[in-house]
């Protein structure tokens, strides 16, 4: 069985991140999500719309998604990997190159993200009324 991870905060979930799962799913059997936490977002300089416990549930509830994990720290990846037995690291390709270091231990992939698609980008529309 090949287990895939990914991480993200999924705040205001949008079809960008239902085709990021998708996708990652496809790339195995069993797929990990971790879902930024408050705490981290903070630590990170984001103000999520929608608490952990929210953002976690929507993702939970993704028939891709087989497990849902908290992020509570960028120096978690290694033992997530090592505890959750997995084969194939997947992020954004906007991340290239910075979890390269994570390649000893499993795949690492960068997937294209979706275009015109993005939550900063909502944010921003729904800040500046232009819906």
């Amino acid at each position: 069985m090949k287990r895939v991870i990914t991480y993200g905060t999924f705040d205001l979930f949008h079809y960008g991140h239902l085709r990021m799962l998708k996708r990652a799913k496809a790339l195995g059997d069993y797929l990990v999500v971790a879902v930024s936490t408050d705490e981290f977002n903070a630590v990170k300089g984001k103000k999520c719309t929608y608490p952990y416990e929210h953002r976690a549930r929507i993702v939970e509830a993704i028939r891709f998604v087989d497990e849902v994990i908290p992020e509570t720290c960028w120096e978690q990846k290694t033992g997530d990997i090592r505890k959750h037995q997995i084969d194939i690291f997947v992020i954004g390709d906007d991340w290239k190159g910075q979890f390269d270091f994570l390649k000893p231990f499993c795949e690492v992939i960068y997937l294209s993200r979706t275009a015109d698609i993005s939550t900063t980008q909502i944010k921003d529309t729904l800040k500046n009324g232009k819906v």
